[in-house]
């Protein structure tokens, strides 16, 4: 990994997107070792309004907090993709739900498209484990932290009783990332 690395993760609220943006700062800093920010935006609806998810992972100081110019986004939804794609820095990867997103514009940079929610409910039974079905494909597509340190922090931040469908779900996404690494 450079020194520094941005990622969006972004869709609808319900989408476990926080979560998502939680763990992987805390796997980052808590059981890798590195500096990480988190920031969070939601519109007003608890479920269903928009939702993104801000990282920056660096190997040193962070001087500016905010993710602007994305390595990684992932997009949910259309809307997200249509919001925040002139994010993405040139040479970038932009992950998108297979099922949910049904376009997405040219440009200079990677497009993955994954079934993530269909991968969920496959496999997992449960839809709403699909934030952790994308986590578990940024993890393989990126290597921006180590997998035992994702496995912890999954562990340590789902809410209690669901830490083995949430390991199921990054798992999956895991062993999904292995068709699309280069």
């Amino acid at each position: 990994m450079g020194s520094r690395f941005a990622l969006r993760l972004s869709g609808a609220g319900g989408h476990g997107l926080l979560l998502a943006g939680k763990v992987i700062a805390e796997a980052a800093v808590i059981y890798d070792g590195q500096t990480a920010t988190q920031a969070q935006s939601y519109g007003p609806e608890a479920r269903g309004g928009v939702s993104r998810s801000d990282v920056v992972i660096s190997d040193g100081d962070i001087d500016f907090p905010v993710a602007t110019k994305l390595d990684f986004l992932l997009a949910m939804t259309q809307e997200s993709i249509d919001a925040y794609l002139g994010d993405v820095k040139d040479g970038g990867t932009v992950l998108v739900d297979s099922g949910l997103v049904e376009s997405v514009p040219e440009g200079n940079y990677r497009v993955v498209r994954a079934p993530i929610v269909e991968t969920a409910r496959d496999r997992v039974g449960r839809p709403i484990t699909a934030s952790l079905v994308a986590v578990g494909l940024i993890a393989g597509l990126t290597d921006i932290v180590t997998v035992p340190s994702f496995e912890l922090a999954v562990r340590a931040r789902v809410p209690s009783g669901t830490e083995d469908a949430n390991l199921t779900a990054f798992h999956a996404g895991l062993e999904l990332s292995e068709k699309f690494r280069d």
